[in-house]
């Protein structure tokens, strides 16, 4: 550590940056979220599905966040292991409402998990379990048990949140927890 490092330690002149992916299926709500973190003036008024991917930027208390908005759909989903060895996060986005998909995400999950620019690191991964405001939606708990997060990589911290991204009910939960997550990572 520098100097210069040491004074803005010190004065906390600055905030940490972080890049983090967002990722999971199609019209799961990741665009949406992320569009709701965003400061007020920089909100797009309609959000569109995302077509390869988008970098969007917003901003914490104490974290710099540039997030790379993943699309979901099946044949942009390769792209999104090129984004893997970069990113210092992870926000994985899952729609509670569609019961019949869980399995795709899970396997997304999987093949995510068992990368090797992954599985190698202790990378924080937030799961937000969206669209909770939708009729007979799963619970952040039966989404986890559905994704068998608990037997899954212990290399990897993470955390579940419900969530509905039209309100933004959930989403500062999550991100007060990723925050601490990589404050206090050394990368």
């Amino acid at each position: 550590m520098g100097l210069f490092d040491v004074f803005k330690s010190l004065f906390g002149s600055s905030k940490k940056k972080a890049h983090v992916l967002c990722v999971g299926l199609d019209n799961s709500g990741k665009s949406t979220i992320i569009n709701q973190l965003k400061s007020p003036e920089t909100k797009m008024e309609d959000v569109v599905p995302t077509v390869g991917f988008t970098v969007e930027k917003f901003t914490s208390p104490s974290v710099h966040f540039t997030v790379f908005d993943m699309s979901g759909q099946g044949r942009y989903r390769d792209l999104w292991a090129h984004y893997y060895k970069d990113a210092q996060g992870i926000i994985f986005v899952i729609d509670s409402s569609d019961k019949l998909r869980v399995v795709v995400a899970k396997s997304e999950l999987e093949e995510l998990l068992n990368h090797p620019d992954i599985k190698a690191r202790s990378i924080p991964i937030l799961f937000f379990a969206n669209k909770m405001d939708v009729r007979d939606s799963l619970s952040s708990v039966q989404c986890c048990k559905l994704l068998e997060m608990e037997s899954k990589n212990a290399n990897c911290p993470w955390h579940i949140c419900a969530s509905n991204a039209l309100t933004g009910e959930g989403l500062h939960e999550g991100i007060e927890w990723l925050t601490d997550q990589l404050k206090n990572s050394n990368r």
